[in-house]
C-alpha cells in the first residue's frame, strides 16, 4: 500500500496534534503522547507519560494504582495505527481495529510516573489488514510485549453510526422467540 501524499514522508518526531489528526481516539483512551521515531511501514517509537490523573487509576487499583494490562497492549495498537494509517490513501473513510491479540505478556507494573516507551514493528503489512509486534519498557525494562493483528473498516459517518446503535440498542431490547417460549412452558 502506498500513499504519496504520506505526511510522515521525512519526520521522525510527531506532537500530539498530529497524532489526534491520524487517529480518531480522544482522551480519556488516546494512549500515546509523542512519537519520537519513525521508519516508514517499517517501526515505530512513541512515549506515554503515565500520571495519577489518568481516569483508570481510581479504580485499578485504589492505594496501588498499576497501568491496566490490556491498555498497554491498546497503546501498542495505537502506536502501530500510527505508523500504519498515513499510509491509507483514504484514511478519513477507514478506521483500523483490532482483529487479535497474541503472546501478550506482562513482565512489570506500570504505575503513575512512569514514562512508557512503546516500540512496534511491522511483520505483515497488505491493504486491509495488518501484524505488528510492540513491545513497551520502563527505563530500558520490558513491561509489556504483545503481537496484535488489526484490520481496516470502513468508518460511519455520525449519521449512519447513530442509526445502527439505536438498531442494535433496540435488537438487545427485544427478548428472543426461543427464550419467551420456553419461559412460557416452564409455567
Amino acid at each position: 500500500m502506498e500513499n504519496a501524499d504520506c505526511i510522515l514522508e521525512g519526520r521522525q518526531v510527531l506532537e500530539i496534534g498530529e497524532i489526534m489528526g491520524i487517529l480518531p481516539h480522544r482522551y480519556p483512551f488516546l494512549l500515546i503522547d509523542r512519537v519520537v521515531e519513525i521508519e516508514r511501514k517499517t517501526r515505530i517509537v512513541a512515549i506515554k507519560n503515565v500520571t495519577i490523573n489518568e481516569p483508570f487509576f481510581q479504580g485499578h487499583f485504589p492505594g496501588f494504582p498499576i497501568m491496566p494490562g490490556v491498555l498497554v497492549v491498546e497503546a501498542i495498537a495505537q502506536t502501530g495505527g500510527v505508523l500504519l494509517m498515513p499510509e491509507v490513501p483514504d484514511r478519513e473513510k477507514k478506521l483500523m481495529v483490532f482483529t487479535g491479540i497474541e503472546r501478550a505478556k506482562f513482565r512489570r507494573p506500570v504505575v503513575p510516573g512512569d514514562q512508557l516507551r512503546i516500540e512496534v514493528k511491522v511483520l505483515n503489512w497488505k491493504p486491509i489488514a495488518a501484524r505488528m509486534v510492540g513491545e513497551a519498557t520502563v527505563n530500558g525494562k520490558l513491561a509489556c510485549e504483545a503481537t496484535v493483528m488489526c484490520r481496516l473498516v470502513p468508518r460511519l459517518d455520525q449519521e449512519t453510526a447513530q442509526e445502527t446503535a439505536q438498531e442494535t440498542a433496540g435488537a438487545a431490547a427485544e427478548p428472543e422467540p426461543a427464550l419467551v417460549s420456553e419461559s412460557v412452558n416452564q409455567e
